[in-house]
């Protein structure tokens, strides 16, 4: 608990940075491990855990609870050993084998778990816009919530897995204002680690985004993009309280009123991540499972790709925000071994009862 004071501290301007960067990047990696819901498996060997893999699918039936207790106890660059184990002492792929034994939701989830990180990430773009029809919720999701490093490495993953360039695709695949503002997203130019907040800049862009939509007939759609992803998010905190005395409504509200479709979802992702990353993702779980019917594809996609970055903190902030927790929302909404999957990787706790950056903005370190 006084890490995280110190960090709220420290962001908020309250007491003094840490005075070297040794400092910084340390305070940052305790924050960050407190947020993973899976870690690595300690005394960890790959070779028994891909025996009882093999033992779990070899003959008739799968002991698919074995499978489970394996693959969602261990950390992605671990299952990448075990996978390579696997091939080494059974001359099997690891991945092909559970696609034959496994179905449903629950092969998508064990599958989900087995690509490396930016891979899956990349695989959730290209479906995304393969076919008829575009998933422009999805793209819109990984563009506006990733940091510019996760960027670039979901790119070359994309281009390594696919022989394409991801913004070539998405250029082809969208259209319009949509296309820019994916674009620009993607190019990740509001990372800035520093805080600093520049108040004239801050006020002459709120007055800048009051001029491209309430204060005229229309709206300057560029304006709107150009502000909201190429700054920062400290900045733009600043910008969103500025804009509101000058707009006397929220930004939400005015990107409501002079926007619509995906380019109106986009815009407003933006804001959201840029408010507070983890009551984003929060809001998206539940939605997921929130009335008839489950998006297990939204429900999935963020469980596994959270779950070493900042799950617990989701967890927290899911609770705060709707007066339930995840996994009990979890159970209500899947069954079988899908349910208790998902439950492994979401089940570890952290060591306090909160999310550390509450309603303040919330930087993707």
């Amino acid at each position: 608990a006084k890490l995280v004071l110190t960090l709220l501290g420290w962001l908020q301007g309250a007491l003094p940075s840490p005075h070297s960067h040794f400092e910084q990047t340390w305070l940052l990696l305790q924050i960050e491990q407190k947020g993973v819901s899976v870690k690595s498996s300690p005394h960890f060997n790959p070779d028994p855990d891909a025996e009882t893999l093999y033992k779990a699918m070899k003959g008739i039936g799968t002991n698919e609870q074995a499978i489970i207790d394996v693959l969602t106890q261990r950390s992605n660059a671990q299952r990448q050993q075990i996978a390579k184990s696997f091939k080494a002492q059974f001359g099997k792929d690891l991945t092909e084998t559970l696609k034959s034994e496994l179905s449903s939701n629950f092969e998508r989830l064990i599958i989900a778990l087995m690509y490396p990180p930016y891979g899956y990430e990349a695989k959730e773009l290209y479906d995304a816009m393969k076919g008829l029809g575009t998933r422009e919720g999805v793209i819109i999701e990984i563009l506006a919530s990733r940091t510019k490093n996760q960027l670039q490495e979901i790119m070359k993953a994309y281009e390594e897995d696919y022989g394409s360039s991801l913004e070539e695709d998405i250029q082809a695949d969208t259209s319009g204002y949509l296309e820019r503002i994916l674009v620009c997203l993607l190019q990740g130019s509001r990372d800035d680690l520093c805080g600093f907040v520049d108040p004239g800049l801050a006020l002459q862009d709120a007055q800048d985004l009051y001029t491209a939509g309430e204060k005229i007939c229309g709206t300057d759609e560029m304006k709107f993009i150009t502000i909201l992803c190429t700054r920062s998010a400290t900045h733009l905190m600043r910008v969103f309280e500025e804009y509101e005395k000058i707009a006397s409504k929220s930004i939400e509200d005015s990107i409501k009123s002079e926007t619509h479709g995906s380019l109106e979802e986009a815009m407003l992702t933006v804001v959201k991540c840029t408010r507070n990353l983890h009551s984003y993702f929060a809001e998206r779980l539940y939605y997921a499972m929130k009335g008839a019917g489950t998006h297990d594809g939204t429900l999935i996609r963020n469980i596994v790709s959270r779950s070493e970055i900042d799950l617990n903190f989701i967890k927290c902030q899911f609770k705060e925000m709707y007066g339930k927790t995840l996994s009990s929302m979890i159970m209500e909404d899947t069954s079988s071994d899908y349910k208790n999957a998902l439950l492994n990787l979401e089940l570890p706790k952290p060591d306090w009862s909160q999310s550390p950056l509450g309603s303040q903005p919330t930087p993707n370190y």
